[in-house]
């Protein structure tokens, strides 16, 4: 498991929409596997789950993606999971830090 966390200076629907279209045009295997948005009074927050085949692991790996909105920054959150070999012991964990770098990248 890999995790990236920032806070964002920029329109919320704009990093939203950078995030999806990158991460879907970005990877021949990638798919926007669910989403979930929730609005409050003067918040937001919206949740992406992505998935795409992780060549150097052979298998698949997903990135889930929360953006969350109080006032004018945005925060993300950014965690990947599956991406690792083994029973007992994690270990061949590159398709996860690959898909987080791939996000860092359209960010």
């Amino acid at each position: 498991m890999a995790k990236f966390e920032t806070v964002l200076n920029d329109n919320f629907d704009s990093i939203l929409k950078r995030i999806e279209n990158g991460i879907i045009n970005g990877s021949f295997t990638a798919s926007l596997e669910d989403a979930s948005d929730f609005y409050g009074e003067n918040s937001r927050c919206s949740v992406r789950v992505f998935e795409r085949y992780s060549y150097s692991g052979q298998n698949r790996v997903s990135l889930t993606v929360t953006l969350f909105q109080s006032g004018d920054s945005v925060q993300l959150s950014a965690i990947t999971a599956g991406g690792s070999q083994g029973m007992l012991f994690k270990f061949n964990t590159m398709g996860e830090e690959a898909f987080l770098d791939k996000l860092k990248e359209i960010l």
